[in-house]
């Protein structure tokens, strides 16, 4: 008989933690857990669990300020929502994999689940601040606080965790949220989900209060595009072309997606996010 999944945890939710990597504080586990394959984002293979060759010994990598010219772009878009730091130093309290072998199985294995809750956790949190969505602040505050007490589960439970109900929750109130905030742009939406626009040609395109949740973005062209209150989330960005575009009140945009694309300095990012230290001036 399959063992039951552990029971989700209870009593006050532990403060928010930090959404932001804080790498000082992780023992590189995007490094090490993840695999990575030969390709245009990344020089060489690398299997899950095993230290990328640029690792070095004080869990810093040894080319960080040359990742993209010597072939690891998609270490420069990874964003792991602050895991990193919550697994090494609250869920496995500061014992690093080198220093205590027995944790490195068990904290690679979390690592991916922690990810997922953290970036559950920012595109909540992000919900909760959009004024048009006040009427859902009731479940967006209890599924931030369930979210939260996950965060502090055990590593075995971390482990064994399935998350996907919990995934299609939050999905389900971050799609209301949009909708309420979608609902106030005047005129017709465009409805772009899931759309394939690899490589499309949309420069100046009136974009504002569409959805292009989870639409592939590779390589298109939106300069001078109008993204404000557009739904974004999950969208692929690799390559878009964002110059002179106005990402302004755009939903559930992420640091990752803007480090995927190209912009510049007339490129307009909410005030939460950093403008790539590779876009154009």
């Amino acid at each position: 008989m399959p063992k039951p999944p552990p029971a989700a945890p209870t009593g006050p939710a532990a403060p928010l933690p930090l959404l932001k990597a804080d790498c000082a504080n992780c023992f590189a586990l995007c490094c090490v857990a993840l695999p990575f394959a030969k390709s245009t984002d990344f020089a060489v293979n690398k299997p899950a669990g095993t230290p990328c060759k640029n690792l070095r010994q004080d869990f810093r990598c040894g080319i960080h300020t040359g990742l993209r010219d010597k072939g690891f772009q998609g270490c420069t878009v990874f964003d792991c929502f602050g895991a990193g730091q919550q697994v090494s130093q609250v869920t496995f309290g500061g014992r690093d994999w080198r220093s205590h072998p027995a944790t490195a199985g068990p904290m690679f294995a979390v690592f991916p689940v922690m990810r997922s809750l953290h970036e559950l956790l920012a595109y909540l949190a992000e919900a909760r601040t959009l004024p048009a969505a006040r009427p859902l602040r009731t479940e967006l505050d209890a599924a931030l606080a369930d979210t939260t007490r996950w965060t502090g589960a055990s590593p075995q439970d971390l482990a064994e965790f399935d998350i996907t109900p919990l995934r299609e929750r939050v999905n389900t109130l971050l799609l209301q949220a949009s909708e309420l905030v979608r609902a106030k742009v005047a005129g017709r939406k465009k409805d772009h989900r899931g759309a394939d626009l690899m490589g499309a040609r949309l420069p100046g395109a009136d974009l504002r209060g569409a959805s292009l949740r989870g639409a592939y973005l590779i390589a298109a062209d939106l300069r001078g595009a109008d993204l404000r209150t557009a739904d974004l989330i999950g969208a692929d960005f690799r390559d878009t072309d964002l110059r002179d575009a106005d990402l302004r009140d755009a939903l559930f945009l992420t640091q990752p997606q803007l480090n995927a694309a190209r912009g510049n300095a007339a490129t307009r990012i909410p005030p939460s996010l950093t403008r790539p230290a590779h876009w154009l001036p």
